[in-house]
Formats: structure tokens, C-alpha cells, sequence
């Protein structure tokens, strides 16, 4: 393990509760009052909302047209999603219109760092229990996926959209011009095994780097993704938030404290509501991102048609999954036996299938992940890279880590509160790290 620039402080207290501070429905791109309409709308038809975070790969302009699909099936039906960039400040403030019982969308997405919290006996008889829903086979899901979603009674509280099995993304162009190779499987070789080489790659890129381009994307990200690699993360085996003493915390930190100081990233914050992790994709600033399966289609939407082809997929230094997200229907809902019925359909295995051949996310059904339509799966941004390929082999690895109710909310805090400044204001390691400590034990009661 990679020696510590800065004193880790312990504890061994566990979280009870939080009292994190709400965002207003101000801060996001749709407004309070579109999410509360609902029931039948001036056609007569029941109008659906699907609250809904980054990219689902659902909707009817880049994704898969599976709301129109549903409409065409259901005459009676007309589906609206409302979505919103930034995951952090979407849960927030669902949490708030829960806690209210109004203003929440038919359903709602839940991203894997918040399904602990959603489970708990504070929150989950919020959210119908979808175990019997019409069209609903849990059966259908990868066990350690349902089992996420539910609750201590057996209640599931949301239905597996996907996983996030990892690889890395990287600019082909930009490898040549650095002098790198760019043969997927040479490049999956130059740091198999170890994040640390991973880094090592980096400053060999920075010697050579094309002008106004960074090795990586973002500190945080690479923060992210390490963790994902790691069995131990934010909470222990029994679920109780442990973060001080995880060693997983621990490699993730220094790593993207390294990558940081050595100036190998663009210094970008990823999903910024500015649009500026956005832009940099298709103005070419970093020659790599850590790529779950559901990033391919923010590197499609985002890089745009002028870097079509540039683009491939090399395997992770360590397989990992990050991020799967649930969907989920409110009881406060106006619509909830036909939310629930949405929800089924969006997650069955054809769905799921089609999904990933159209945005790459990666199912959560045993049937859809074996179907011949994923494993053979390629997107034509990508060129012949065998996405279906990569990611099926990546699934296979995945060995899921604890998951606590306060997961998401550390998850923030060390990259928005920690490695940001780091990376962006330079500040000190320790400083930051004891920065996010005050942070947490304010808000989060241990």
C-alpha cells in the first residue's frame, strides 16, 4: 500500500443519522412545480414523470426510444422525463420532497451510493414495494443487485437499471502523439494490476503531451474509480459507516492527491452543472477517463461527431464497478400502479438489452447480460471496439463492496470538499483532508 502524505484520524463511532443540508429546488435545471403536475393530462392520457440524473439511455433523442416505444403500447400513456446533471444535488433534493410528501415525479431514480439510505426504516415506506409490482421478476436481477434494494422485511424499494463495470477510455490520437501505444490491449498492459502504474503512465504522457492537453479528466474521478476497485470502502461489513479507517479510502486519496500535484489532469469537476467537464470532451482536454460502461455514452453525447472514432476502450487496472442506479416509485406519487408498471417494463431484460446497445449501460438482468445482443454489442461512435465485448468480461469480475446509508454523501465531501481543492485551489493534502473530516462530522451525526 502506497505510504500516506497526511495523518488519518480514526474513529470508532457509526453513523446513525444525518442531517446534511437540502438543496432548493432552485438549484436544478427543472422546476418544482413541473415535477408536482400529474394524474391525466388535457388529452386525457395519465402523464408519467421520470425523475431522472446524467444519462439513462431511455429517452426518445439519443437513447434507445423506449418512452415512445411504451407510448405506442400504451395509447393511454404519455411519459415526460425530467433530468437534471448533477447527482448530488438531485438526491438532496429528493430527500426533501419525500420528506414533504409533494412535488415528486411517478418515479424516481436512485443512484447505488444512496440505496442504503432509501432501504432505511426512516425512508423506505416512502417508496412503493415493487417485490410483487405487475410485470416485476426479481428473479430476473443479479442477486446482489436486488438485495441491495432491499429492505431488513423484504420490501424492494427499486429496480436495478444497470451496473457499472470499469474500463478506461482513452484518445487514440492523443496516445500516438505522446508517444504511447495504441493498441487496446498494449494499452490495458501498461498498468494491469496497479493504479500506481496507471499514474506512472500519466507523467509519461505529461512529458510528451500534445499542447493544451492533460493525461486525465479529473482527480476525483480517478479518486472514484479507485475506490470502486477496492473491497473496502466507506462503510464496513455490517454497513456501518468506517471511512477513516478504510484502506480503500486511504490508496483512492493518495493516488488522486498524486495525480493532482503532478499536474496529470485537466482539472475538471465531472457532471459540473457549467457544462465544462462537457465541453472539455469534445475541445480534447484530457487523453483519458476512467469509463464505466455508462460513461461510453456521455464520450458519445459529449465529444460529438468531429472526434467520432478516436476514442477506444483498454481493460482497468483492476476490474471494479462503479456506480448502477435503481428506479424506484414514491407512494406520494400520483400514478403509482402505473409508475410501478413503467418501472418493470424499463428494467425487464429486453429492455436492459437494448439500452446497452444503445448508451452501453450495462445491465442488471442475468438474461440480458448473457444475451448475444450484449456480448456482441458495439456502438458506431466507437468504431469496431468490442463494447459488449469489454464490458460483459468486466461484469464478470465485479465482487460488490459493503454499502452504507451514508456512503454517497462521504463519496461527495472527499472529492467536492477534498480532492477539488487539491487539484484546483492548491490546497494542502492534510489541510483538505482535515477540511473533509470537520465537513463530515458536521453533517453527518456519527
Amino acid at each position: 500500500m502506497r505510504t500516506s502524505s497526511r495523518t488519518r484520524g480514526r474513529s470508532r463511532r457509526t453513523a446513525t443519522a444525518a442531517v446534511a443540508g437540502l438543496a432548493t429546488c432552485a438549484v436544478l435545471i427543472t422546476g418544482c412545480s413541473s415535477d408536482s403536475e400529474g394524474g391525466a393530462g388535457s388529452d386525457g392520457k395519465i402523464e408519467l414523470r421520470v425523475g431522472t440524473f446524467g444519462s439513462f439511455g431511455y429517452d426518445n433523442k439519443t437513447g434507445a426510444k423506449l418512452y415512445a416505444e411504451y407510448e405506442k403500447l400504451n395509447p393511454n400513456i404519455k411519459i415526460v422525463e425530467n433530468n437534471v446533471s448533477d447527482g448530488q444535488k438531485y438526491w438532496d433534493t429528493l430527500k426533501l420532497r419525500l420528506s414533504q410528501g409533494s412535488g415528486l415525479s411517478d418515479i424516481q431514480a436512485i443512484e447505488v451510493g444512496y440505496i442504503a439510505e432509501a432501504t432505511s426504516p426512516a425512508m423506505a415506506n416512502k417508496f412503493v414495494d415493487l417485490s410483487s409490482a405487475e410485470g416485476v421478476s426479481t428473479a430476473d436481477f443479479l442477486d446482489w443487485k436486488i438485495k441491495q434494494a432491499t429492505t431488513p422485511d423484504n420490501k424492494v424499494v427499486g429496480l436495478g437499471t444497470d451496473i457499472g463495470p470499469m474500463a478506461i477510455c482513452y484518445r487514440k490520437d492523443l496516445f500516438e502523439k505522446a508517444g504511447l501505444p495504441t493498441d487496446r490491449e498494449e494499452v490495458g498492459k501498461l498498468w494491469e494490476g496497479d493504479w500506481g502504474k496507471f499514474i506512472e503512465q500519466g507523467k509519461e504522457y505529461k512529458a510528451n503531451a500534445p499542447e493544451g492537453t492533460a493525461f486525465h479528466d479529473s482527480a476525483s474521478g480517478l479518486f472514484n474509480a479507485v475506490i470502486s476497485s477496492s473491497p473496502e470502502q466507506y462503510s464496513n461489513s455490517r454497513g456501518q459507516l468506517d471511512w477513516e479507517n478504510s484502506s480503500g479510502v486511504e490508496q483512492a486519496w493518495d493516488l488522486a492527491v498524486e495525480a493532482a500535484e503532478a499536474d496529470l489532469t485537466a482539472k475538471l469537476r465531472q457532471f459540473d452543472e457549467k457544462g465544462t467537464w462537457n465541453a472539455a470532451f469534445k475541445n480534447s482536454k484530457f487523453a483519458t477517463v476512467v469509463c464505466p460502461s455508462w460513461m461510453t455514452n456521455i464520450i458519445k453525447d459529449q465529444a460529438g461527431p468531429e472526434n467520432q472514432g478516436k476514442w477506444d476502450i483498454a481493460a482497468p487496472p483492476v476490474a471494479a464497478n462503479w456506480g448502477g442506479s435503481f428506479l424506484s416509485v414514491p407512494k406520494a406519487g400520483k400514478n403509482t400502479k402505473e409508475a410501478a408498471k413503467l418501472a418493470a417494463w424499463l428494467t425487464a431484460p429486453e429492455q436492459q438489452a437494448k439500452v446497452f446497445a444503445k448508451a452501453g449501460l450495462m445491465p442488471s438482468t442475468t438474461k440480458a447480460m448473457e444475451s448475444d445482443e450484449v456480448k456482441t454489442a458495439k456502438i458506431d461512435y466507437f468504431g469496431d471496439t468490442p463494447i459488449g465485448e469489454i464490458y460483459s468480461a468486466a461484469a464478470q469480475e465485479i465482487e460488490p463492496a459493503p454499502i452504507g446509508r451514508y456512503d454517497g454523501q462521504v463519496k461527495t465531501f472527499l472529492t467536492d470538499n477534498g480532492i477539488l481543492d487539491v487539484e484546483q485551489r492548491g490546497t494542502n493534502p492534510d489541510e483538505a483532508w482535515k477540511n473533509v473530516k470537520n465537513l463530515i462530522e458536521d453533517k453527518i451525526d456519527q
